[in-house]
């Protein structure tokens, strides 16, 4: 019964066969990414070009990174990523890295108006994806203004992380939402549960818990109300803030941040 309006941001579960089908249902466009410009070689941009050389299907990208034993120590443990010492927000610098050919710019330096404006350089460049790190949530109004396509709140990712690692049991991720207000939790069904051996219709959830996908084994179900949740199965819930203690009870999970 919820009507969703222009603006609003939507979370959803969805099989990655369905990707494409499910943007174009938004208003967007699914656009492999091939190529990529990180600005900003510190532990942020390192991380996520080390993840993009790990993955399967293959991704350029090249970092630039202001800082000359910044850039030396990307460069050193980067294996096929192209390390560029210079200045971000340099549109000579910027086009050597193939800004116009990119199919994402990700600003990610440890200074947010740096971020902006190099975010706005790569927009105006003709990059057609770009991502801001962004420290000061007072700066968040001016991503639309300025044509930036997303933000990184170092804060909520900071948050989920912390929980992460002091949630005992088998929660496997947990991602928090806007500004804490909510947390997507996946999480191992314990024997000890109360959910285990429950049809989802019959789990007393919270009002505000909603279950996104189920794994069994090797095969992402999607949840129904006659579907029984079984010990061992894989479960993503859906949760605000206020109803995260009741869901980790739920899981049998204990927690000490609360």
């Amino acid at each position: 019964g919820d009507q969703l309006f222009a603006g609003d941001s939507a979370y959803v579960m969805v099989h990655a066969d369905d990707i494409g089908r499910a943007l174009e249902i938004f208003g967007k466009t699914y656009r492999k990414q091939e190529r990529v410009v990180i600005v900003g070689g510190g532990n942020v941009g390192l991380a996520v070009a080390r993840r993009l050389e790990n993955k399967t299907e293959r991704i350029r990208a090249k970092v630039i990174e202001r800082d000359r034993k910044q850039a030396e120590r990307a460069a050193e443990e980067l294996e096929r990523t192209i390390v560029l010492h210079g200045d971000g927000l340099d549109r000579a610098l910027l086009s050597e890295a193939g800004i116009e050919r990119a199919d994402a710019a990700l600003c990610v330096t440890d200074d947010d108006k740096v971020n902006l404006l190099a975010a706005v350089r790569a927009k105006a460049a003709g990059c057609p994806m770009v991502i801001a790190l962004i420290n000061d949530p007072t700066l968040v109004p001016l991503m639309e203004p300025l044509g930036i396509d997303a933000y990184i709140n170092p804060r909520s990712t900071t948050v989920s992380s912390i929980l992460r690692h002091i949630r005992h049991g088998k929660v496997r991720a947990v991602y928090s939402i806007g500004d804490a207000e909510a947390e997507v939790i996946e999480a191992e069904v314990l024997s000890t549960s109360p959910i285990a051996g429950a049809m989802i219709r019959d789990i007393d959830f919270p009002e505000g818990v909603l279950v996104g996908a189920v794994r069994k084994g090797d095969k992402v179900v999607k949840p129904t109300g006659g579907l029984r949740i079984e010990d061992g199965d894989q479960i993503v819930l859906f949760s605000l803030s206020g109803d995260v203690p009741e869901v980790e009870r739920l899981l049998q999970v204990s927690i000490d941040f609360f």
